[in-house]
């Protein structure tokens, strides 16, 4: 019988803990909602949550000391990023007129430019939020596994990542611009939309990041 795989969901006051915690644990997964180091050490995977301003979410993460947790799973073991927690991965953000973020990964966040237009002509409303198609993942990749190119998923945000190094781009979407949806380095994966809100692609995704084998 497999052993249960043991995933920590990092608590520092701005995720939605409970609809991810409770998604993993549909999956399969043992699931912790903590911030404390030895539970987080002692765990298998990592998720890395986020909902909210990108200047909170930092102060947040500092005062529960998860920044340093972050630094430290990413060299150690796998780990997923949602929403902000994937924004918060990169230098910096235009958010709250510049927020400094973990730079783990080189490149920035910005804006949506209200004044896009979609394919039907018309500007982009900002927040993007809703269902939106995601594609140009590598479907040979253990965590696209099972689940079709232009895919719907869940989305809330008005900012977005720009990675300097493209070849991490996991996967794209459309918002007025094509925009990164997706990254993945090593055993560092992130997603803009919400995976435990995004049904059954969404499950799909998460018992994918579950069962993944690095």
């Amino acid at each position: 019988m497999a052993q249960t795989v043991k995933v920590a969901v990092l608590d520092y006051g701005m995720g939605n803990l409970h609809s991810v915690g409770k998604a993993l644990s549909v999956v399969g997964a043992e699931v912790s909602v903590t911030n404390d180091p030895k539970v987080v050490a002692a765990a298998d995977k990592i998720v890395f949550p986020g909902v909210g301003a990108m200047r909170d979410c930092m102060a947040g993460m500092r005062e529960a000391g998860i920044d340093a947790v972050v630094k430290d799973a990413v060299f150690n073991k796998p780990v997923l990023a949602i929403c902000v927690g994937m924004q918060a991965l990169f230098a910096s953000s235009a958010e709250n007129g510049g927020t400094p973020c973990l730079d783990i990964l080189g490149g920035e966040v910005l804006a949506f430019d209200p004044t896009w237009r979609d394919a039907a002509g018309d500007t982009i409303k900002v927040p993007h939020i809703g269902w939106n198609t995601v594609s140009e993942m590598d479907s040979a990749h253990p965590l696209w596994q099972n689940i079709e190119d232009n895919s719907h998923f869940y989305f809330v945000h008005s900012y977005y990542c720009a990675p300097e190094d493209s070849s991490i781009v996991a996967a794209v979407c459309d918002y007025g611009q094509p925009f990164c949806a997706s990254v993945l380095k090593d055993n560092l994966f992130a997603t803009q939309f919400h995976p435990e809100k995004s049904h059954t692609a969404g499950l799909q995704l998460l018992k994918n990041f579950v069962e993944w084998d690095i």
